[in-house]
Formats: C-alpha cells, structure tokens, sequence
C-alpha cells in the first residue's frame, strides 16, 4: 500500500511540476485561459495537475527573412526587395492572446514588414534605395578629372536626400508600434538584397550603354577640340618665330651689305683706275652670271652690256 501511495505522489510530483529553461518564458493556461503572471524566471515551478497547461516561447533574439518581393520606386522603377528583421517576444501574455505561435508571429511579420516597406519604398526614387546613405564619398576610383576642362564627372555620385539606411529607419519607425500590440519588440529591419526586375533590367543596360556613349563621345570631341586648339598654337608659334628669324637675317643680310658697299666704295673710290677695274669685275660678273652655254642673248650694239663684247680692247 505504501509503494503504491509512493507512486502516486511521484506522479502527482511530476505532473504538478515544470521546468523553465533560461531561454524560455512561459504562460500557464487554465481551460485555454491564461493564469497569473508570465513566468521568466529559469528553474522548477509548480501547476495544477490536469488542469493548467505549460506554453513555453523562446526568449532569445529570433529572426525573420521575408521573401524576394517586386515592387515599384517612386521614379518607376520596378525592383525586387528582400528583407530580414530581427524580434523577440517582449510581453510573452500578449503574444499568446494574439498570436498564440510562432508561425501566427512570422506571419504577422510578414504582412506588416512587407506592407510598411512597399510604402517606403513607393515614396522613393531608385537611386535613394540603393545608396547607403547621404554621407557617403565616391572612392578614389569612382570618380574621374576630365584632363581638359578640369571638371570632374564621370563616377561622379548623384547627390541623394536620405539613403538606404533612413529608409529602413522608416520601415522599422512604422511596423515597431504595430507588432507592440503583439507583444513583439522589433529589433532590427534590414534590405537584404534589391534586384532589378528582369523584364526591365536590359532596358536598364542599354541605359548605361548609352550613357556611358555619350561621355566617351564628349570626351573624343573635348579631345579633338583640344587637339585642334594645340595645332593652332603650334602654327602660330612656328609663323612668329620664322618671322622673327626672317626679321633677324634680313637685317644681318642689311648691315652685311651696307658693310661691304662701305668696304668696295673705299677700295675702288681711291683712283680712277679702281673705279673702272671695279666697274670691269662687275661687268665680268654680270656676264657669268646671265651667259651660259644655251644662253641666246639679243643685244644692241650701242648698248653698256655688249661694249665690252664688241671692244674688249677698250681702255687699254
């Protein structure tokens, strides 16, 4: 009798008791109904037998990865956004009147994440989504020094308003208060991922293509204009400087000249002689100079040219 009375207050011992892990909380129902107060404390705790059910949750951080999902910026553009946030269960009593579970929880999750970040992404153009942050600089290899007009402005940043990071500071300001009365704290709401849509992604190519056309075509014409601009001032320095030669030499040439007048009119001025040997040498001169061995010459006898010619005996 005795070992059956020892049997039975074991039994009743451990249907009456329960265990609570550190990384749980939990409610104890009664007919479906919550009794007293969450329990959150780890260690052995007692309940009624038969009576009062044991709904353990998890106490830890959990996670939350929202499916890939299409949707539309500001600017019409289509993109495909994955999400992932981080929860806890915050008010374990709530939860279990609201929700019961987890999958309700993920669930819930799911629409008000993925509505508030559809609003988000909605009252933003493409380029505020997929930028970090407005703080952010180009890199060192981003951005280019056109080396003609000195004007950056190829990798050059658009400037932006808010950034990737205010809009999922967005995202998180408004589902925060809507999972609360779910007993859910929110931690953390994050963009995983952001994809083109296929169908606009080759349109979307063909885009940078051209764009990137068009800088190459700019700079091939700064080029050519620059290129053009140098062969100017290279012209225009050789004229002025085969000017300045022609100037220097014609004035050398000059004064060489005047030099060697000044120099025959004193040698051949001195006697009469000298200035008929003189007036003979130049004569001499002139005749190699227009005589030659097909030369035809017409001239007049009685003229200066064909005296000496016709009387090589003169003046002897």
């Amino acid at each position: 009798m005795s070992r059956v009375l020892a049997i039975l207050l074991a039994v009743l011992g451990f249907v009456s008791t329960f265990r609570v892990d550190q990384t749980e909380q939990v409610i104890l129902t009664q007919f479906g109904s919550p009794v007293g107060e969450p329990i959150v404390k780890p260690g052995l705790h007692f309940k009624l037998p038969f009576v009062q059910q044991v709904n353990s949750f998890d106490k830890r951080y959990l996670g939350w990865d929202g499916p890939m999902v299409e949707m539309s910026t500001k600017d019409k553009t289509y993109v495909q956004v994955h999400t992932f946030a981080r929860w806890r269960i915050a008010d374990p009593l709530r939860y279990y009147l609201r929700l019961r579970d987890e999958r309700s929880a993920q669930s819930r999750l799911e629409d008000i994440l993925g509505g508030e970040t559809r609003t988000a992404i909605a009252r933003h153009e493409l380029i505020e989504v997929v930028r970090s942050d407005k703080d952010r600089k180009p890199l060192q290899d981003e951005s280019f020094t056109g080396p003609l007009t000195g004007e950056g402005t190829l990798g050059v940043l658009r400037p932006i308003r808010v950034g990737r990071a205010a809009i999922e500071k967005d995202v998180f300001e408004a589902a925060a208060p809507k999972l609360a009365e779910f007993g859910i704290e929110l931690l953390d709401v994050r963009f995983k991922r952001i994809n083109y849509n296929q169908q606009v992604l080759e349109r979307i190519h063909q885009r940078m293509i051209s764009e990137r056309l068009q800088i190459a075509q700019r700079f091939r014409s700064e080029g050519e204009g620059e290129a053009a601009r140098i062969k100017g001032n290279k012209e225009r320095d050789i004229n002025e400087i085969q000017s300045a030669a022609y100037k220097l030499v014609q004035q050398i040439q000059g004064e060489a000249d005047a030099k060697a007048t000044e120099i025959y009119a004193k040698a051949y001025g001195q006697r009469p002689e000298a200035a008929e040997f003189y007036k003979f040498s130049k004569t001499m001169e002139t005749y190699r100079k227009v005589i030659d061995g097909d030369a035809s010459l017409v001239l007049s006898t009685g003229g200066d040219l064909y005296g000496l010619l016709k009387r090589p005996d003169k003046g002897r």
